[in-house]
């Protein structure tokens, strides 16, 4: 149980790789849901950053096995290495206020330490970032048609 009374959701993380078809497919067809079909944005959700070596899949899952909070993590290349990126967080509305979100970050930011890490938020969720550490660290910018704020941690 957490401090603030809710049970502290069961993270699971793996290389993409690394996942069966059928936890794959359900990771992709939430975010799906939430990106393409709630926000009404069709976008290429499928860019092809999943597949690179180095990224991580982190999912919470219901009782049935299926995803309910999801989130991405990548190693972006820079000049003298590389600092990881935080993306397609992605909550079922059935599990928004849960604390199933702050679990999945709070497993995330495990898995960065202290490393530097970037996200782009979507803007009217740079406070819930800022609660993790992050940090506006640029103008707002609109992609796919919903502003987002580029934001920093470390």
């Amino acid at each position: 149980m957490r401090e603030d009374g809710r049970v502290k959701p069961i993270v699971h993380s793996a290389a993409t790789d690394r996942l069966d078809a059928v936890t794959l497919y359900r990771i992709l067809r939430l975010r799906v849901d939430v990106f393409v079909v709630e926000q009404d944005c069709p976008y290429p959700e499928l860019d092809g950053r999943d597949l690179e070596p180095a990224t991580r899949q982190f999912w919470c899952a219901d009782d049935a096995g299926e995803p309910i909070a999801t989130a991405r993590l990548l190693r972006d290349d820079m000049p003298g290495g590389w600092e990881y990126r935080v993306g397609r967080l992605a909550t079922a509305p059935s599990a928004r206020g849960t604390g199933v979100t702050t679990g999945l970050m709070e497993a995330v930011l495990a898995e960065i330490g202290e490393r530097p890490s970037v996200l782009d938020a979507q803007s009217h969720l740079t406070g819930m970032y800022q609660r993790f550490g992050y940090a506006i660290d640029g103008p707002e910018f609109i992609e796919d048609g919903i502003p987002h704020t580029p934001m920093r941690r470390g």
